[in-house]
């Protein structure tokens, strides 16, 4: 089968590569669609120091093929939208109710008991994603990784709800619990900050004020919910937001993984307001916050992984506010690909072309 394999300083592309079938309490699917995300990107470039060589792709949907032993609640032909982090449902994480900190889902490259089922041309072991290595014709993955969806719900879309639909649209419902009638701003117009613009709005904020450098992302910004959009590009726009408001907005969210960014999050807020951190900086990266201000504004500043959600409870929900028309999907996806142009899909994403770029299958 074919696979993005990112093989360390930089270099990527499409290999060749085998599968081997799934394990006790595994599944082989058949992938539908791969979300290019730039958490993808950031294993490219080094921000997210995971071990190569390894499949790309955190973020998809696709069709159980075949069960390992064990499985229950799947069958082969299920739809199913696949969650980075499993699941144990056992450890100490899971049993208080923070799934995103599963014990058994931090990353390592492998599958869940440490062994691989990806192998390149040569027989190597290849590292993949997340646990999932998605961005290929065919994923073995963890079952608990897979939440079943309804077979009307085209791939394409039901990929989104896999990273950065939840990751967005979560940050505003789980992390910041964004509440009516309030104010909110947003640094970062990809597809993870237009999915909290659209959770402010399902949230009933009453202002949501975009920013980003890119006009046609601020285009895109009010299509999903925004009020009001500033372009940083002056440097101004913390500034500019106090004047909007009358002192700060109730919420705010960083969506890019930028310190100047998450600094400019936290001093956009009112006295007493909440900074939600949800892009994703390097392990060198810093921002400061003023120490005197820290008591003195009661701000409360959070960081959101995965959107605080729990996957097998958040996705049916998110699924079905699509359904109903009240979660934009369709207009999230700027342009669909082949596996052969995943390269062009890292380029575009690049570019600031796309809301979301999406991998198709055939």
């Amino acid at each position: 089968m074919k696979a993005v394999v990112f093989r360390g300083e930089g270099k990527y592309g499409v290999e060749e590569v085998t599968l081997d079938p799934p394990q006790a309490g595994e599944v082989k699917i058949k992938m539908g669609a791969t979300g290019v995300c730039h958490s993808d990107l950031s294993v490219i470039n080094g921000v997210l120091p995971l071990p190569s060589p390894i499949v790309l792709g955190h973020e998809g949907a696709g069709t159980v093929s075949e069960l390992g032993d064990g499985v229950t609640g799947l069958e082969v032909g299920d739809h199913v939208v696949l969650s980075f982090i499993p699941q144990c449902g056992t450890c100490n994480e899971c049993r208080n109710g923070r799934f995103v900190f599963c014990e058994a889902g931090a990353p390592h490259g492998k599958m869940i008991d440490g062994t691989a089922r990806v192998h390149g041309a040569d027989g190597e072991d290849l590292n993949v994603m997340q646990f999932l290595g998605c961005m290929a014709e065919e994923a073995v993955v963890p079952a608990t990784a897979c939440v079943k969806a309804d077979t009307s719900l085209p791939f394409d879309r039901a990929a989104l709800i896999g990273c950065g639909v939840t990751t967005g649209v979560g940050a505003a419902f789980n992390t910041a619990k964004v509440t009516p009638g309030s104010t909110v701003a947003v640094f970062g117009c990809g597809g993870i900050g237009l999915s909290v613009i659209q959770g402010a709005k399902l949230s009933g904020a009453k202002q949501i004020i975009a920013v980003d450098l890119a006009d046609n992302k601020l285009e895109m910004a009010r299509s999903f919910g925004a009020t009001d959009t500033i372009n940083g590009g002056d440097g101004l726009a913390v500034m500019t937001i106090h004047e909007m408001t009358g002192g700060g907005v109730d919420f705010a969210f960083e969506a890019v993984g930028a310190p100047a960014l998450m600094s400019a999050t936290y001093d956009a807020c009112r006295r007493g307001g909440t900074a939600t951190i949800v892009g994703v900086g390097s392990l060198t990266d810093s921002f400061p916050i003023n120490a005197l201000m820290v008591s003195m504004s009661g701000k409360t500043l959070k960081g959101s992984m995965y959107g605080d959600a729990n996957p097998h409870v958040d996705f049916p929900m998110l699924i079905n506010l699509y359904q109903q028309g009240k979660l934009n999907l369709d207009d999230m996806i700027s342009a669909t690909y082949t596996i052969d142009e995943a390269a062009k899909a890292f380029e575009d994403m690049e570019s600031n072309k796309n809301a979301r770029g999406v991998i198709t299958y055939n």
